[in-house]
């Protein structure tokens, strides 16, 4: 399977409208899916995993709309802009970005995209 049909699969989900799959480092996009982030906007997730100081004080930006910090950790970053709202979970090698729309309940959009890096997590990426 390429890295482009993890993102086609989560789109086709229904919870998902958006997706992007860069390396860990944030570097390099290895599959997408409507989604597309400038370099500041992935550097400041990335750095977010490690350090949430600077999300928790000025949100994480995606797109150019800015999304309220909902949970940072070392595994997952969560963003709300009112009914909207981004869902960043980090594995051993990539960084998952998924957006779900106002008609989407957030805990359904977030258990694909978790799933999803579960099993990256468990085919050691």
């Amino acid at each position: 399977m390429s890295w482009q049909a993890y993102t086609d699969n989560l789109l086709a989900t229904g919870k998902v409208d958006k997706a992007v799959i860069y390396s860990r480092a944030g570097d390099a996009v290895w599959a997408t899916s409507s989604l597309t982030l400038q370099p500041t906007e992935i550097a400041e997730i990335a750095k977010g995993f490690d350090d949430p100081s600077g999300l928790q004080a000025n949100g994480l930006h995606v797109q150019g709309q800015k999304f309220m910090m909902l949970r940072a950790d070392d595994r997952s970053i969560y963003g709300r802009h009112d009914a909207e709202g981004v869902i960043c979970v980090r594995t051993k090698q990539t960084i998952v970005i998924a957006h779900y729309p106002p008609t989407v309940q957030a805990g359904e959009a977030t258990k694909i995209v978790e799933q999803l890096a579960d099993y990256l997590i468990s085919v050691q990426y």
